[in-house]
């Protein structure tokens, strides 16, 4: 994964409401649902839901797959899985020892 590819990802998760609209699909029984089902699990105007999903959209954490006069929305799990791997590279490249920071304990 490219650089800009990661900078674009990590942009897109750094809302907390794109984060829970991303968490709301993913548990979704079929793996998929519409913003208007979105939309009911949030305490947000549709139009807000709308604007975070196309941040998704363009981000290409999620693909918009049209049922009837709706948008259903799907997770691009393999997208996220490539994320991983390269922001655990991207770290083993920021430390001087060449090693994985590990956390603090709380």
């Amino acid at each position: 994964m490219r650089d800009d590819d990661i900078a674009s990802i990590m942009r897109a998760l750094g809302h907390p409401v794109r984060l829970n609209i991303l968490r709301i699909l993913a548990t979704q029984q079929q793996g998929q649902c519409c913003c208007a089902d979105v939309t009911e699990s949030l305490p947000l105007a549709q139009s807000t839901v709308s604007q975070h999903i196309k941040v998704l959209l363009d981000a290409g954490l999620i693909v918009r797959q049209p049922r009837g006069t709706r948008n259903c929305y799907i997770v691009q799990h393999d997208r996220l899985q490539a994320l991983g791997a390269a922001y655990s590279g991207l770290l083993v490249g920021l430390t001087p020892s060449g090693q994985l920071l590990e956390a603090e304990p709380a």
